[in-house]
């Protein structure tokens, strides 16, 4: 019997779609969580694997090559969002059957729930040096200190400043080159007991100075981190950022690098992580080139609200960059910031929306 042309086709596309079904079916892939996916912390993931038509020895699985289940069945895993933290995770599974070993990949990328939204409410306005290209704030005892960075014929230097008027009381240039060639360019600074800390941008270096005379006392060299950005401290490391969306925390005796975290919010990395102050446990941080400060949980890196600051310096200057500067009145709970060379420091209130 003779098949017309119309069957031919048909019986051929039968058999690829059972070859297709066979072949799929022999595949060792995961099913959940699939590759690329964003999971929100704290949500129930089941690790779902396809496996090969064959009877299996033991499975295992791991994130981040760190193993956390072995089995000897096809049944799903539990993916604990929790223990893992977040960021981006890769899961393996090794399958072993008949003497042989197979693996399947995947890659997810834990964040946080969305934060909370904050406006701001303008309590006081004072004075601000427009030549002052903010790279570091704190406030203690009355008075301010101050980071700045150079360029426009302005010089890097750390000062003291007085709040109801921003007259600087105290200053110091940083002036030089470092051992890699690169002339000093002052970042962030916290202070530290009779200390302060302040940050160069890529000189790969951090300086000492003492508080009351501003001498300075002694240096240190960045490690992992390369660039100096912000810095605080949070009564037991120092925390210093980079520009990318880590947090580093250093041991505030020696200023060796002890651990980092990634800093995440509902929409992935935060990036361009810049001036710090640390503020009722939380770490603040002014994001680059925006106007919006992060309040960022600093033992999970999650970012838990965001301040947006959009118009509170309506009437700039025409020196004014971008918003730079947070510092903390810890007595009397009072939050200021500024920007570099702006000519206006405010005292503001944050108020969730």
């Amino acid at each position: 019997m003779k098949l017309n042309k119309l069957a031919v086709f048909l019986i051929s596309i039968a058999a690829l779609a059972v070859a297709g079904c066979k072949s799929q079916k022999g595949k060792f892939e995961f099913l959940s969580p699939k590759s690329g996916e964003t999971i929100v912390v704290g949500q129930q993931v089941a690790i779902r694997l396809q496996f090969p038509d064959t009877t299996i020895d033991s499975v295992i699985y791991s994130v981040d090559g760190e193993i956390i289940e072995r089995r000897q069945d096809t049944g799903t895993v539990a993916l604990d969002t929790e223990a893992i933290g977040l960021g981006t995770r890769n899961l393996v599974a090794k399958v072993y059957a008949m003497g042989k070993e197979e693996v399947a990949y995947s890659s997810v990328t834990i964040v946080p729930e969305s934060p909370k939204q904050y406006a701001f409410e303008k309590l006081a306005v004072f004075p601000h040096d427009t030549r002052a290209f903010t790279q570091g704030l704190a406030f203690e005892n009355g008075f301010l200190y101050e980071s700045t960075g150079s360029g426009n014929q302005l010089t890097s230097s750390l000062r003291k400043v007085e709040l109801a008027t921003g007259k600087v009381l105290q200053n110091k240039e940083i002036t030089g080159k470092s051992e890699n060639g690169q002339d000093y360019f002052g970042e962030g600074m916290t202070i530290l007991g009779d200390k302060i800390i302040m940050l160069t941008w890529l000189n790969n270096e951090g300086f000492v100075f003492q508080k009351s005379t501003f001498e300075k006392l002694s240096t240190f060299n960045y490690q992992n981190s390369k660039e100096g950005w912000g810095i605080c401290f949070d009564g037991t490391s120092l925390i210093k950022s980079d520009g990318s969306n880590k947090l580093y925390f250093l041991d505030p005796i020696t200023f060796q690098e002890k651990h980092v975290i990634s800093v995440y919010d509902n929409q992935g990395p935060v990036d361009a992580l810049n001036e710090l102050e640390f503020v009722e446990g939380k770490v603040y941080a002014n994001v680059y080139g925006k106007d919006i400060i992060v309040v960022i949980n600093p033992k999970t890196g999650a970012v838990e609200g965001q301040i947006n600051l959009l118009g509170l310096h309506d009437h700039p200057s025409q020196t004014d960059k971008e918003l730079n500067g947070i510092a903390y009145d810890s007595s009397s709970k009072r939050l200021f910031v500024t920007g570099k060379q702006w000519d206006k420091l405010y005292e503001i209130k944050i108020v969730e929306r």
